[in-house]
């Protein structure tokens, strides 16, 4: 079935055809449609689930991490300083190796205050041991979340779904709401290999020494550091179990593709502009321009940002003479975060590497236009260009 709603909307029908069975959130501009519409489905009935209000964002995620210790699916969402505010419990619920889904509505984060978008909330915790996927469109966000549940409960680290504040979160798009009946075969009930029972009394996340010890039956625990290398271990290990998830996806519902990139045009660029959201649709008009023009660009939408899927993107941009990164987040004292990761790829597993240049842009809301995205990337791709800058700004307009 295909309706035209926004990307709140098509957020909150993935989180109910996955039959998540615990929701806490705190409202905040401009996730709060999402879990409104949640609310409006428990309460009509229509998704039987458990809805609780909290009094921060800090709590939602602490009610979650609670309620998928004791073997219950459950989801949150935020936006901006809210999931700043979760940091804390970020990192828990990372090393407690729980399942968790959480969809992130991008904005800025204070100070100063701004409600419009960029990607600085979601960059900042890319650290925490989530797994980050950013959506282009509303179809990719329904499907990301239905997605997200199923790769989450495979490789036990929790899931984060991005995508861009107001542009995708309140726009009214048209895109395919899933039969129940596949989902539910796509995506079975959760079992827990381990939960919470007053049947069966355990202590989890206790204090942990530098080095395994004993426990109450005599085995060897890990130490500190031995989880996190599992940790470490399984979240690489969830590039190719998310391959393993998009097959079955489209083996059941008929699309899909390449779970980690969406190439436009890349096949013989010279040049390939990469970007994370929506703004990687906005450049495929810069891209076709170019064409007629006698330019050969191509754009390259990263999907899957934590675990970075180097290889593949270094594959992906293999060939090309230079890589334009447009990014809507900043590593302050070095350059775009999307930009160090790109490098370290092409560092890694490209035998002749392309120049790579970097513009930060949109922060805050501030306006992108397709006209400046033109004139950037297409400076960017001659030799006379400034290729060599290591970062450059698009829209400031009062310095």
């Amino acid at each position: 079935m295909q309706i035209i709603e926004t990307g709140n909307t098509a957020a909150a029908l993935g989180v109910k055809l996955a039959r998540a069975q615990v929701i806490a959130a705190y409202p905040i501009t401009p996730q709060t449609p999402l879990t409104e519409k949640l609310s409006e489905f428990i309460e009509s009935g229509e998704m039987q689930a458990e809805y609780i209000p909290v009094e921060s964002e800090h709590s939602a995620l602490a009610i979650c991490i609670a309620a998928t210790s004791a073997g219950a699916r459950s989801f949150t969402a935020t936006s901006s300083n809210g999931l700043l505010y979760m940091h804390e419990q970020i990192q828990w619920a990372a090393g407690a190796r729980l399942p968790l889904v959480m969809c992130v509505a991008n904005r800025g984060v204070g100070a100063p205050w701004t409600i419009w978008n960029d990607h600085q909330d979601s960059i900042s915790q890319r650290d925490t041991g989530w797994i980050q996927i950013y959506a282009n469109d509303h179809q990719q966000i329904i499907d990301s979340v239905i997605k997200a549940f199923c790769l989450a409960e495979e490789v036990m680290v929790p899931v984060m779904i991005c995508y861009d504040g107001y542009i995708l979160s309140h726009t009214h798009m048209p895109f395919d709401v899933p039969d129940s009946e596949k989902v539910d075969a796509f995506l079975p009930p959760y079992r827990p290999p381990y939960a919470l029972d007053p049947a069966d009394p355990s202590n989890l996340n206790t204090v942990t020494m530098p080095d395994g010890r004993a426990d109450v039956r005599g085995d060897i625990s890990l130490g500190y550091m031995e989880i996190r290398h599992l940790l470490q271990r399984d979240m690489i290990e969830a590039v190719p179990a998310l391959e393993r998830v998009e097959e079955r996806f489209q083996s059941v519902f008929g699309r899909g593709g390449n779970p980690y990139v969406e190439p436009y045009r890349c096949d013989d660029a010279d040049y390939i502009a990469v970007s994370l959201g929506s703004l990687s649709y906005q450049l495929h008009d810069v891209v076709d321009t170019l064409r007629d023009e006698g330019v050969r660009a191509g754009v390259l939408s990263v999907h899957l940002y934590r675990p970075f899927p180097d290889r593949i993107i270094a594959e992906a941009l293999n060939g090309c003479s230079g890589v334009v990164v447009f990014e809507k987040a900043l590593s302050y004292g070095y350059q775009g975060p999307l930009c160090s990761d790109i490098k370290s790829a092409l560092y890694r597993h490209a035998e002749g590497r392309p120049f790579v240049t970097n513009y930060i842009l949109g922060l805050g809301g501030r306006e992108i236009t397709t006209q400046d995205l033109y004139e950037a990337l297409k400076a960017s791709c001659f030799p006379d260009g400034g290729a060599g800058e290591e970062t450059r700004w698009i829209g400031l307009r009062f310095l």
